[in-house]
């Protein structure tokens, strides 16, 4: 008790020392919520007849709700009034169905929840951006306010406490100190990883590097390769390892083991320095500089190349700005994992974007040069937040335990920073203007991107579960570009969609050899396919690879010296670095 009391004391100093320090100016709101919540309320007052349904409403479902739990303690079977969602884990623990007072807290919730959010949701007149704005900051007050966050509502931990003597509050304050030390919620055990030990292994070298990137070449497994080299360009707003977790999920070693020669980009995770690096720099010391790389390395003028996420953007962007300049043939295919090039139906993250969080946004970034990579974390974190937050507050410091070991949260709490000038451009181009689409509508290098002149044939996957780059987004690509393309949606999300290896045969995908422009269109005529989706790739990817093979190729060729081994250093830099 001495060292949480001493570390308390600390951290409570520390807290108001930033207060003291803070600019006085600095913004209360700067996602600008408050706004946006006056709005609502003004409207939702300007029609009492509808606000008083919906309370009578409540008082109904309140009703049924107290008749049933009646019932229940007279001994009688009743139906339950409120069913958690499929998948919603808050409530697994038996006590919350079978205690008829945890029952009754749970439905109570339940009730209220859906009441707060349908009611806020049927508010009339409010501007779209608004309205969603609305509903996501009522669904995250809504997700903290969750009976399973609090120690006396929660039967599991209420048993927990019973059964330790309270030990579980003192480890759990415990950790909740460290984190705070930390700055972010621990979501799994960070001891137990460490990039390139136990994750991203798949034995290469790094053969190049410059200030954004590391380019690794991968050693081949087979004797002989396919001719076309495979080029992967991972997003920059995560690290790239995520395609190369644990041996049986790694995306990179099961294409080096079907015969492809396997570059990845590495982004580095900028500091200060990069402050003004650009989207165009991204690009130039990015794809266009590892194709000159890899052709000095196999002797081949083409590659194929993946781009995932915001990896898929610059991609499209890269083929764009080759064909305006005679050198479309550097590309012989592209490949595109959950790509956003239309953001007119970006998702969730659309609430984040708007004039006021930008400029505060890029305020935030001037005193530093960059966003911090917690920043990042914690948006995308809030996303799913019953799952990347609330779950962890409750393991962490109302039980008391440590979290566990797991690749991929690992991965997810390895953050990046984001370079402020391109980072702005991206937000602003992208997200707020979604200048993309529109033909010269943003200049690389003073060359105007007009996505309808990328010819190659390309392999768009999205996912249907996808909550950051949403399928029907995806699906846009096949519209946008004026090249054969096959579309494939994968079951699941952005990562598990994508990272879903044939041996764990696990989710399905859609196909359908049409590509009509209604994606519901697309989708009701689809036919699903069990298992993974990445032998699709493979049949379609060998197709452009060419039919002769070529002995198998060392990382760097004899041409270029190796600089070290993957996954070479960058990727080893942390946020907090």
């Amino acid at each position: 008790m001495t060292s949480i009391a001493e570390k308390s004391q600390k951290l409570v100093a520390d807290f108001l020392e930033r207060q003291h320090l803070q600019k006085p100016d600095a913004q209360m709101d700067p996602f600008n919520i408050g706004s946006a919540f006056m709005e609502m309320t003004t409207r939702m007052m300007a029609d009492p007849a509808k606000l008083v349904q919906a309370q009578m409403n409540l008082w109904q479902d309140y009703l049924r709700l107290w008749q049933s739990t009646t019932s229940r303690l007279m001994g009688e079977h009743a139906e339950p009034v409120a069913h958690p969602e499929r998948g919603d884990r808050r409530f697994k623990d038996p006590a919350w169905q079978e205690n008829q007072l945890f029952d009754f807290i749970k439905q109570s919730y339940l009730l209220s929840a859906r009441w707060m959010q349908s009611t806020v949701n049927e508010v009339e007149g409010l501007d779209e951006h608004t309205a969603k704005k609305v509903d996501f900051y009522t669904r995250q007050f809504v997700d903290a306010m969750a009976p399973s966050n609090f120690v006396m509502t929660n039967p599991e931990v209420l048993r927990t406490t019973l059964e330790t003597g309270g030990e579980n509050l003192l480890r759990g304050l415990e950790n909740l100190l460290d984190d705070m030390e930390k700055g972010k919620i621990s979501q799994t055990d960070v001891d137990a990883f460490e990039v390139g030990k136990n994750l991203a292994v798949t034995p290469g070298k790094v053969v190049y590097q410059n200030d954004l990137m590391q380019l690794i070449q991968y050693t081949p497994t087979t004797e002989e390769t396919y001719k076309v080299p495979l080029l992967i360009i991972p997003p920059w707003i995560n690290k790239f390892y995520i395609l190369d977790l644990r041996q049986k999920n790694s995306f990179v070693k099961w294409a080096v083991d079907q015969g492809f020669t396997v570059f990845v980009v590495s982004w580095v995770n900028p500091n200060e320095r990069l402050a003004q690096k650009s989207f165009e720099d991204y690009m130039t010391d990015g794809p266009l500089a590892a194709l000159d790389v890899i052709e000095k390395i196999t002797g081949e003028k083409q590659a194929n190349v993946i781009g995932y996420c915001l990896g898929g953007t610059l991609l499209t962007c890269t083929l764009a700005y080759l064909d305006q300049t005679g050198k479309a043939d550097r590309i012989k295919s592209a490949t595109f994992f959950t790509t956003m090039v239309d953001f007119s139906q970006a998702g969730e993250l659309e609430v984040f974007i708007d004039e006021e969080q930008l400029t505060a946004l890029e305020e935030k970034m001037r005193e530093k040069g960059f966003l911090e990579g917690k920043s990042m974390a914690t948006t995308f974190n809030m996303l799913r937040a019953n799952d990347l937050i609330w779950s962890f507050v409750v393991n962490n410091y109302l039980l008391g335990k440590e979290p566990f070991p797991f690749d991929l949260l690992y991965w997810n709490s390895d953050s990046t920073r984001m370079p402020a000038a391109m980072h702005s451009f991206y937000l602003r181009k992208m997200y707020q203007e979604n200048k993309l689409i529109e033909p010269g509508g943003i200049e690389l290098k003073g060359v105007p991107i007009d996505l309808s002149k990328v010819k190659q044939p390309a392999f768009v996957l999205a996912t249907k579960e996808d909550h950051i780059a949403p399928w029907k987004s995806g699906y846009a690509l096949t519209s946008k570009i004026s090249g054969p393309v096959k579309f494939v949606l994968a079951a699941s999300g952005h990562i598990a969609g994508v990272v879903n290896p044939p041996a764990a045969n696990k989710y399905n995908y859609w196909l359908n050899s049409r590509n009509p422009k209604n994606p519901d269109k697309w989708f009701e005529n689809a036919k699903a396919v069990e298992g993974s989706w990445w032998p699709e790739w493979q049949k379609w990817i060998e197709q452009k690879s060419g039919t002769a093979k070529v002995p198998a190729r060392e990382p760097g060729g004899g041409v270029i010296e190796p600089i070290e081994d993957a996954p070479g250093s960058y990727v080893k830099v942390k946020a907090q670095d």
